[in-house]
C-alpha cells in the first residue's frame, strides 16, 4: 500500500484526501475534505523521518502554540494530530496561487505591490512576534495570494519542527530555512533566534519582489549560505533603478549582517517601507575598523569569515576571508555630489543649505525657489533624495542629536522654528520669533537660535516658554549672534559675532558660551564654528578658507594658533558658509566652480530667448525697474554695500544715484519716468523707509514713507496718486498698506490678515492689486480689489506663485511658479476681474528669484520682453564630501 493510501485509511473518519498538492522539505501537502466541516483543507503530513525523530507528543505540545494566532495575514492552523504514526497538521485550502507563483509569472512585481505585500506580511510577523511566536522560513512558497492579499502559511510550524527536534535535527539531513532568505545568524546554526531573523528574510523576499531575484544566487544551497554570510548583498537599485529611495533603504537595513542593526520590530521595517524620509546610515568609514569594534562585533566577523570559508570550500570553490585589524590609515576621499534634476540643492543669498546627520550617514538640505521648495533628504549611499514631508518652504535645518528628527526654518525676517520627525510624525512649532538664521540642536534638550532682537535665545524640543542666553553688546559694535553650534554633552555654545560697522580686517568674530555659566568670549576672527572629535574647532575666514585651532573642550579656549585646512568655501552674506561636520569627522561644503561669475541683467523675449542688457555690465543685481518709456533703468549693485545706479537705455553709462546707507535697493519709478523710488536703511539705524529722490540726482532724497516694523517695497499707483507699500518681515507680520499723499494722514491697511502678505502690484488702471499670500499653507497669488480689498477675492496661481507683475497693457498678470518658470495667465479688468488661460512662457533655471517677497524682474512697455538677472556661473554648485581626513587634521598640529 503506497504512502498517500495509508494516509487515506488513516485519517478517513476526519478527512478525505483528494489529491497531492505537492511536497517540501518537511512535509507533504494534499487536498482534502473535511467530512466534519463539509470544506476543503490543505493538510500536511510531516516526512515520516522526521515524525519519527520527534515523536507525536512533542510535536503536538510544540505546535499548539501556533493555533492562537489570529491574524488577517496569517493563515490559521484548523487542526493537528497523529494517525498511524503519521503527524499532521490542517490548514484552510485557498483559493489562488503562492506568491512563488505570482514572482515567476511577472518576474518583477510593480513596486506599489511589493511593497503593500511586503507591509502586510510585516504587520503579520509584528503580531505574531509580539505572541513570542518566530515564523523562521518566511520564503515566497510560504506566502499565500488570495484576492490580491497576502496569508502566511506554516507560521511556527518550523519553530516547532526546531524545538521538537532539539540537536538531532541534522540527523534527518534538513535545516529550517531556504538558503535564499535565510538569515546569516541562522545559517550559522543560532537556535536562538529573534524577530529580527524574520525581518531579514522578509526583506531578502521583497528584494525579490522588486529585482526580479534574490539578494543572493549561487549554484548551490552552501554557495548561497556562504554568500549570506560573508558578502554585502548589493542594493536593490542596482537591479531597479526605479525603486524610491526610503524602500531601497530599509530593504538595505533589513539585510544587514548583524541582528543589531536591522529593525528591531517588523512593525519598524513597515513603518520605514511607508515613510518617504526614511534612510540608510552609511557604511562606517574604514577607519573605524575590527579595532574599535565591541566584541561581540568582531567575534561574528571571524565566525562568519570562517563558516563561509568552509561554505565556500564544500561548494567546491576557494575563497578565503581574512578580516584582521587595519593597520594603515584610510585614504582621503573628496567626493563631488551630483543631484537629479529637481533635487539640486538651493543656493539662499543668506543662508548655510547643508546640514549633516549626526553619524555622517545622509544630509538635509533645501531646493527649489526660496519659500517654495521643500527639504530634501540625501543618504550618501544612494544617488537621489526624497523631500520631507512637512517640510514646504522649510530652510536651514539641523538634525537631533540622534538623528532622528530636524529643527528648521520657514519665511525670512522674524519666522518660525519648526521641528519635524524623520519616521513620519507630523512638524510643530516651537516658537515664531526667530531669526532666518540656522538654529542648533543641543545634547540638553534645547534648541538655540537668533532672535528677534538679533541675540540667542532657546526653547525646549518639546516646545515651551523662551529663554534668552545671550544679548548684544551695542557698545563692543556687535549687530547680531548667529550660526550657533551646540558643542558635544551641552557644554556650550560656539556661534558667531556680527559687527555693525566692521571692526579692523572682518566683521565677523567666533564666540563661546559656556552653558554652565552663560558666560561668554570671543575666540578667533572668523565665522560660522564648528567641533570636530578631534578636538579642534573649525571656521571660515571670509575669504573662503576653512581654518582648525585646537580646542579644549573642557575650560572652552583655545590651545594654540589656527591653521588653514581647505580654501574654496563659499561665504554669503551675514558670513554665511555652505558646510557642515558630523560627529565622526565627514565633511561636506559647497565650492565655487571655475572663476566666479557674478550676475547680468538679460533681456528675455516671451519664447525664451535672450539678450544681454551690457556684456561688460556685470555684478550682484538687486531687482531692475524700467521706466514707463522704456528708455531708462534702474537696479541696486552690491560693491562694499548696495547702492542704486541708473541706465540710459539702450546702451547709455550707468551712473550711480544713492550713496547713503548699507543697502539702497528694490526701485519703482514714478509715472512721471523721472523719479525713482526705493528703500533705505539710511537715516535712523535699522529703520527701512521708503525713499523718493530724481532719477537724475538733480534733488535730495525725500522720505515717502517709515513705519516701525519697516519697509520694505514701495511703488506709486499708475495714476500717481496712491502710494502702496509693505511692512513687516524683520520686524513682524508681513502686511500691505496704502496711502494717499497729500489726502490722508493715516495709512490704510489694505491686506493686514493673520497670514503673510506681500509682493503688492497695481493693475494699470488702479482697480486690482495683486499679491501673494501664505494664507493656503505656501505661497500663491491673489487679486483683490483697490483699493476696497474686501470685496472680492481671486486665487491665480493653483500650485505656488511668487512675483505677480501686471502687462502694461492689463490683458496678462505675470508670475514665477515653483520652479522659477515665468507664467503668463490672461486676464479681463472690466466689468469686472476674470482670469483665463495660464501657460509658462520659459523656464526659470539660470534667472535670479533674488527674494521670495519682491518681484526679481521687470516687463518691458511693450509686453515682449522681460528684463531679468541672470546667474553667470562659478557659483556655489558643486557639494563636495570628504571622508577620511580627519588624520590630516591631527598630523597638521602633531608637535605644535
Amino acid at each position: 500500500m503506497s504512502v498517500t493510501e495509508q494516509l487515506r485509511v488513516a485519517l478517513a473518519d476526519r478527512y478525505v484526501i483528494e489529491e497531492e498538492l505537492g511536497a517540501g522539505g518537511m512535509a507533504t501537502v494534499y487536498l482534502a475534505h473535511d467530512a466534519k466541516h463539509n470544506r476543503k483543507v490543505a493538510l500536511k503530513v510531516l516526512r515520516p523521518e522526521l515524525a519519527a525523530m520527534i515523536g507525536a507528543e512533542r510535536f503536538l505540545q510544540e505546535i499548539e502554540v501556533t493555533a492562537n494566532l489570529q491574524h488577517p495575514h496569517i493563515l490559521p492552523l484548523h487542526d493537528s494530530g497523529e494517525a498511524d504514526s503519521f503527524l499532521y497538521y490542517v490548514m484552510p485550502f485557498v483559493e489562488g496561487e503562492t506568491l512563488r507563483a505570482k514572482i515567476e509569472r511577472e518576474k518583477q512585481l510593480g513596486i506599489d505591490d511589493a511593497v503593500e505585500i511586503a507591509r502586510n506580511v510585516a504587520a503579520a510577523l509584528d503580531y505574531a512576534h509580539r505572541k513570542g511566536v518566530i515564523h523562521r522560513d518566511i520564503k515566497p512558497e510560504n506566502v499565500l495570494m488570495h484576492d490580491g492579499q497576502p496569508l502566511i502559511a506554516d507560521f511556527g510550524i518550523a519553530l516547532a519542527v526546531s524545538h521538537a527536534g532539539g540537536s538531532r535535527l541534522t540527523e534527518t539531513g534538513l535545516s529550517i530555512g531556504t538558503p535564499h532568505y535565510m538569515s546569516p545568524e541562522q545559517a550559522m546554526g543560532d537556535r536562538e533566534l529573534d524577530a529580527r531573523s524574520d525581518v531579514y528574510s522578509l526583506g531578502a523576499m521583497l528584494y525579490e519582489m522588486l529585482a526580479g531575484d534574490p539578494p543572493y544566487m549561487g549554484n548551490t544551497a552552501q554557495a548561497i549560505v556562504a554568500k549570506v554570510i560573508t558578502e554585502k548583498a548589493p542594493p536593490v537599485t542596482v537591479s531597479r533603478d526605479t525603486v524610491p529611495s526610503h524602500v531601497a533603504a530599509a530593504v538595505g537595513k533589513a539585510l544587514n549582517k548583524l541582528p543589531a542593526d536591522r529593525f528591531v520590530t517588523a512593525a519598524q521595517f513597515a513603518e520605514a517601507l511607508a515613510n518617504p524620509g526614511f534612510t540608510l546610515p552609511v557604511a562606517v568609514d574604514t577607519e573605524v575598523s575590527a579595532r574599535t569594534m565591541p566584541t561581540s562585533a568582531r567575534r561574528w566577523r571571524a565566525i562568519a569569515g570562517v563558516f563561509g570559508a568552509v561554505a565556500v570550500l564544500l561548494a567546491g570553490s576557494l575563497a578565503w576571508t581574512v578580516l584582521g585589524d587595519d593597520t594603515e590609515p584610510p585614504p582621503v576621499v573628496r567626493v563631488g555630489m551630483t543631484f537629479r534634476e529637481g533635487e539640486t540643492p538651493l543656493s539662499t543669498p543668506w543662508n548655510p543649505r547643508i546640514a549633516l546627520s549626526p553619524d555622517g550617514s545622509s544630509m538635509v538640505y533645501g531646493s527649489g525657489t526660496p519659500g517654495q521648495g521643500q527639504l530634501w533628504l540625501r543618504p550618501f549611499n544612494l544617488l537621489h533624495a526624497a523631500p520631507i514631508p512637512g517640510t514646504e518652504g522649510g530652510y536651514g535645518a539641523t538634525f537631533s542629536p540622534d538623528g532622528r528628527a530636524i529643527a528648521f526654518l520657514s519665511g525670512a525676517g522674524v519666522t518660525p522654528l519648526h521641528i519635524v520627525s524623520l519616521t513620519g510624525e507630523p512638524p510643530i512649532t516651537l516658537t515664531d520669533s526667530a531669526r532666518w538664521f540656522n538654529p542648533t540642536w543641543s545634547e540638553d534638550g534645547w534648541v538655540y537660535f537668533t532672535n528677534a532682537a538679533w541675540g540667542l535665545s532657546r526653547v525646549s524640543e518639546t516646545g515651551g516658554s523662551i529663554e534668552v542666553v545671550t544679548e548684544l553688546d551695542s557698545a563692543a559694535g556687535e549687530g547680531v549672534h548667529h550660526w550657533p553650534h551646540a558643542l558635544p554633552e551641552a557644554r556650550g555654545l560656539l556661534f558667531t559675532v556680527g559687527r555693525t560697522p566692521p571692526s579692523d580686517d572682518s566683521q565677523y568674530d567666533i564666540a563661546v558660551l559656556d552653558l554652565t555659566t552663560m558666560e561668554r568670549r570671543i575666540l578667533v576672527r572668523g565665522t560660522s564654528a564648528k567641533y570636530a572629535e578631534t578636538g579642534h574647532i573649525l571656521f571660515v575666514r571670509e575669504d573662503g578658507a576653512l581654518l582648525a585651532a585646537p580646542f579644549d573642550l573642557d575650560r572652552l579656549e583655545l590651545t594654540g594658533a589656527a591653521a588653514p585646512i581647505l580654501d574654496g568655501f563659499v561665504v554669503k552674506n551675514f558670513g554665511s558658509p555652505d558646510y557642515d561636520l558630523s560627529r565622526n569627522g565627514r565633511l561636506v561644503y559647497a565650492s565655487t566652480v571655475g572663476e566666479a561669475g557674478g550676475e547680468r541683467l538679460v533681456w528675455v523675449d516671451r519664447e525664451g530667448i535672450e539678450e544681454p542688457v551690457d556684456d561688460e555690465w556685470s555684478g550682484q543685481f538687486g531687482p531692475p525697474a524700467i521706466s514707463p518709456d522704456g528708455r531708462a533703468l534702474a537696479a541696486s549693485l552690491m560693491r562694499d554695500d548696495e547702492q542704486l545706479w541708473i541706465r540710459r537705455m539702450p546702451n547709455g553709462p550707468a551712473s550711480k544715484l544713492t550713496f547713503d546707507g548699507s543697502q539702497t535697493y528694490r526701485a519703482a519709478w514714478h509715472p512721471d519716468g523721472r523719479t525713482v523710488t526705493y528703500i533705505s536703511d539710511r537715516g535712523e539705524a535699522g529703520s527701512w523707509s521708503a525713499w523718493s529722490q530724481r532719477a537724475d540726482g538733480s534733488s535730495a532724497p525725500s522720505l515717502l514713507a517709515t513705519h516701525e516694523r519697516g519697509v520694505e517695497e514701495a511703488f506709486w499707483s499708475p495714476q500717481g496718486d496712491w502710494i502702496v507699500y509693505r511692512v513687516g518681515g524683520d520686524g513682524g507680520q508681513r502686511d500691505i498698506l496704502g496711502i494717499r499723499p497729500g489726502v490722508d494722514s493715516v495709512p490704510h491697511e489694505l491686506l493686514g490678515s493673520p497670514f503673510e502678505e506681500y509682493a503688492p502690484a497695481l493693475s494699470p488702471d488702479s482697480r486690482w492689486l495683486a499679491y501673494v499670500s501664505e494664507e493656503s499653507g505656501r505661497p500663491q497669488v491673489y487679486v483683490r480689489p483697490f483699493p476696497d480689498t474686501g470685496e472680492g477675492k481671486w486665487q491665480v496661481s493653483t500650485d505656488g506663485g511668487i512675483q505677480p507683475q501686471w502687462a502694461r497693457s492689463g490683458r496678462e498678470l505675470y508670475y514665477r511658479d515653483a520652479d522659477g518658470g515665468l507664467v503668463t495667465a490672461a486676464v479681463t479688468l472690466t466689468p469686472t476681474f476674470s482670469l483665463g488661460m495660464q501657460r509658462v512662457l520659459f523656464d526659470g533655471g539660470g534667472y535670479s528669484v533674488l527674494s521670495t517677497f519682491h518681484r526679481s524682474y521687470t516687463v518691458a512697455p511693450d509686453d515682449q520682453r522681460f528684463l531679468m538677472v541672470k546667474d553667470l556661473g562659478g557659483t556655489s554648485d558643486e557639494i563636495v564630501l570628504v571622508m577620511g581626513w580627519l588624520g590630516e587634521l591631527e598630523a597638521k598640529f602633531e608637535g605644535r
